[in-house]
């Protein structure tokens, strides 16, 4: 199987460098999309050789793993796999996503919560975030993923060309799920460890966690009933 790394970064100058060196070490291909970062990334990534491409502004997550998406279609990637660019992701598990896409599934997700010992499971605020989000996927798909807002994700060759051509733009990885689940793709979670940022400091306030909250609520709703209401007629 041919793989790709993808690793969106947005203002991880602190950290790029050895979240790629982690990956090299394992032996895959990769590719960092920094997405119009205002700090150095791009400077570090240009001078250590690093793999990159450089959006001329800022897209959004979405915007950013989108342009991945679009690299391993082009390159005849079988098989890409999202890694954030802040060190939050253990990237020993890749070999775990893999697996789940060669047993056949089409869009493999890494969950924190499945074995809710290990790892860094976010703040609490959040995780009642995330337990919203798993019941309002479940009233449209009856699909249970325990971590829908995990970044960490591999995707097969049917996804690959599902996302290159639809991928929701902003706080895509809960929404992103429903859109494969209309598109017929087979889902499926794997127990992973998270850690805490590793440096730098997230993009997520208070207020943007509100605003996130209320937004995909909605797009979820809307991809997923409105899709029901399309195969009705």
């Amino acid at each position: 199987m041919k793989i790709l790394i993808i690793v969106p970064a947005f203002n991880e100058e602190v950290n790029i460098l050895n979240v790629v060196q982690n990956i090299v070490d394992m032996g895959y291909d990769y590719i960092v999309i920094n997405d119009g970062s205002h700090d150095a990334t791009e400077r570090v990534c240009q001078k250590h050789h690093i793999n990159l491409v450089s959006l001329s502004e800022n897209l959004g997550i979405g915007g950013a793993v989108q342009t991945g998406h679009m690299y391993a279609l082009e390159h005849g990637y079988d098989v890409d796999i999202q890694v954030d660019g802040d060190g939050q992701h253990d990237i020993s598990y890749i070999p775990k996503l893999l697996q789940a896409i060669k047993s056949g599934n089409d869009l493999a997700i890494g969950s924190r919560f499945i074995r809710p010992n290990d790892g860094f499971h976010s703040t609490g605020m959040r995780r009642l975030g995330i337990r919203w989000l798993q019941r309002c996927i479940h009233v449209v798909t009856g699909l249970n993923i325990t971590d829908a807002t995990s970044g960490f994700r591999a995707s097969g060759r049917r996804a690959i060309n599902l996302f290159a051509k639809d991928y929701p733009i902003d706080y895509p990885e809960p929404e992103s799920i429903v859109t494969a689940y209309n598109a017929g793709l087979s889902i499926s979670e794997v127990p992973v460890k998270m850690r805490e940022r590793q440096g730098g400091v997230s993009s997520i306030n208070v207020k943007k966690s509100m605003y996130y909250m209320i937004k995909v609520t909605l797009a979820i709703f809307i991809e997923g009933i409105g899709k029901k209401q399309e195969r009705a007629e």
